[in-house]
Order: structure tokens, then sequence, then C-alpha cells
């Protein structure tokens, strides 16, 4: 069988290093915001081109204290509106939500399954406030034409990088990371990262995410508990130097598969070969989803659908399940995603292929 993702032996390649790394967490006793953590925020700053890396426990938070932070300096207030994606996974309205912004949907460019930009003015109002971009399946959004919109329009610009560790940025944004598992960058556990170039919202969010506190038992804002754990932290040190490697094995693979799979009844993703994606996921599109997916597991290939459920058609956000984004509700119904991953051997691949081709 063909793991859709092998956890398993992404990690142990690096085993006896997170052996080495626990027993001298251990060692130290230190177990909360220690070396470990500075250690993984300093180069992970300098990996990203940062002047500084907040870690935090996990994405979603990484998305909340970054809007919160910026209500408590003002450049936000509860309340304002903050263009997001249509398709998006839903942890990116999820934090314009608990921050007491409104989520403002776009539909994606149904080439990139980005944000498309050429929509975003139409839902500007004056009380839209910012733009929360995020680059999907690990491609980078059309900055340059949504940085000009949010010149002309004074919009306060995040960035969701949850899937593009070792993306090459454009602009000096405040971005969040994620470090779930299964991402290009992934930890043993759940974490989460933000990277600015802002001082004074990193001076913030060094404090927000540990009580409010810069000082111990002294509470300068209303804060939250949402730490970089020091073991996680440990492990992300271990993987961190390999990142740019294994990014460059997924482009290989997903080379061989958007030159090499020939088939009228799939649509293989938008890629110009650039270094404008690091390909964390690999999401084709097919009219007849169930059908190619019981036929991959029949030819023992596994799939996943990354998502099968639009963010507006989720009961959570019922209020919305009767809006309607078209280009948002093909593409949840008919993406796919492959295998893809920096430990796939060729002849996985050229059997997904063929698999595929035989289809």
């Amino acid at each position: 069988m063909v793991k859709f993702l092998d956890l398993q032996k992404i990690n142990a390649q690096y085993q006896q290093q997170f052996q080495d790394k626990l027993k001298a967490v251990l060692d130290r006793g230190w177990l909360i915001l220690g070396d470990e953590v500075k250690t993984f925020e300093t180069n992970f700053a300098r990996y990203t081109k940062s002047n500084y890396c907040i870690g935090v426990g996990n994405g979603l938070d990484a998305l909340v204290l970054i809007f919160k932070a910026y209500i408590q300096l003002g450049k936000l207030q509860k309340g304002d509106g903050i263009i997001v994606p249509a398709n998006t996974y839903i942890a990116s309205i999820l934090a314009i939500l608990q921050a007491d912004l409104v989520p403002v949907l776009v539909e994606p460019d149904e080439q990139t399954y980005n944000i498309n930009p050429k929509l975003i003015e139409e839902k500007i109002t004056p009380k839209t406030k910012g733009i929360l971009v995020v680059h999907l399946y690990g491609q980078l959004a059309d900055m340059e034409a949504i940085m000009e919109i949010g010149f002309k329009h004074n919009l306060l610009i995040v960035e969701d990088a949850a899937q593009t560790h070792g993306l090459e940025f454009v602009g000096n944004h405040t971005r969040a990371f994620s470090f779930y598992p299964a991402k290009n960058l992934g930890a043993l556990g759940d974490g989460g990262a933000i990277t600015t170039n802002d001082d004074n919202l990193a001076k913030l969010l060094f404090s927000l995410r540990n009580y409010g506190s810069e000082k111990k038992y002294h509470n300068d804002y209303i804060g939250y508990n949402s730490r970089l754990d020091e073991l996680q932290a440990a492990f992300l040190n271990v993987k961190l130097p390999y990142l740019d490697s294994e990014n460059n094995v997924r482009k290989k693979i997903a080379t061989q598969y958007l030159t090499k799979i020939k088939n009228d009844k799939i649509v293989l993703p938008y890629w110009d070969f650039s270094s404008n994606h690091v390909f964390h996921l690999f999401v084709i599109r097919t009219k007849n989803r169930n059908e190619l997916h019981d036929y991959l597991l029949k030819n023992n290939i596994e799939t996943l659908i990354h998502y099968p459920v639009a963010p507006h058609k989720q009961k959570a956000l019922k209020n919305w399940n009767s809006l309607s984004f078209p280009i948002t509700e093909m593409i949840h119904d008919e993406v796919l995603s492959l295998p893809m991953s920096a430990v796939l051997n060729q002849d996985e691949v050229s059997h997904i292929i063929s698999t595929l081709n035989n289809y």
C-alpha cells in the first residue's frame, strides 16, 4: 500500500537525534520556554528572513494571537472586516471569528486555488480593515496584486503560512505557521509560530502567549497560555536543517506528476515550475471523485480530500449555509490529494502515475 503520508517513515530517519534531544531536555529539567524554544525561535526567524519568531501552541493560536495583538495595538477594532478566501481550511476563518472580527469571503482563482485578487475590491467596504492571505496547498498567492490592493485601501495584510514552510515569501508581513505533524516541517505533536518584523507587535506577542506577562507573576495584558512546547521545539530543531532538501524532493515528485500524468478525466494543479510552491499537498480534481478514490484504493494507493466541505457549508457556520460560492463549492466537490512526501520512492511514484493514466 502506498500510504498517503507515512509519518513513521518520515520521522524514523531522525529517531536517534530525537532520542538525543529528549535526553538533553530531560537532563536540563527546563520544560517550558527553555533553551530549545529560544534556539528554534532564533533559527526559524533567520530561516524566514524575519526579525522575530514567537513560538506558540499551534497554527490556529498563531492567527488568533496576531489579530488580538493588532486589536491591542489599535490597528484593528472588534467588528472590523477581514478578507479571507472562501475555500480555505476553516481554521483561517475560526481565527478571525475568535478575535471578534468579521470574515469576508472571497472566491479563489480556479487555476491556483488561492484567493482571486480580481474579486477582492468588490468585497471591500468602509468596515474592511485587513486581508488574511492563505497560501493554500503550499503555493504562494498572488502577493504583488494583493499588496497593491492593500496599499490602495490601507488594509492590514496577514499571511496564513501554515502550509508553506520553506516558501520564498514576498513582502514583510506578519505570518502564522503550523507545525502539525503532517506539515512540511512537522513536530511530533501540535506547535506553531508567528514571524514578524514589527518590534511592537513582537514584544506584545511574546507577552500575550504567556498569560500577558513579561515578568513572572506580573501581568500587563489579558493574555493566553499558548507556548511552543520545549520538547516539540527540540524536535523541530532537529528537522529544520533538512527542510529545504525535503522540499526539493517534493518538487521533483510534483514535476513527475505534472509531466507524466496524462488523463483528460483529471485536472492537474497549476505550477509554473518556479520557486513559488513547496507542495505541502498535490491536489488534483475530477468530476467522479469517489470513483477515482475507490479505484486508487483498489490499486493500493491512499488518497485524502482537502477539504470535503466548504467552510460556508459547515454546521458550525449555519448562518452562512445559504450563501453561494460556485467556484469554492466546485473545488470542494472535486479535489483529491495524491500521496506527497519526501519519503516516497520512485517505484511508488511510478505506480501512482501509471495507475492514474490507466483510469
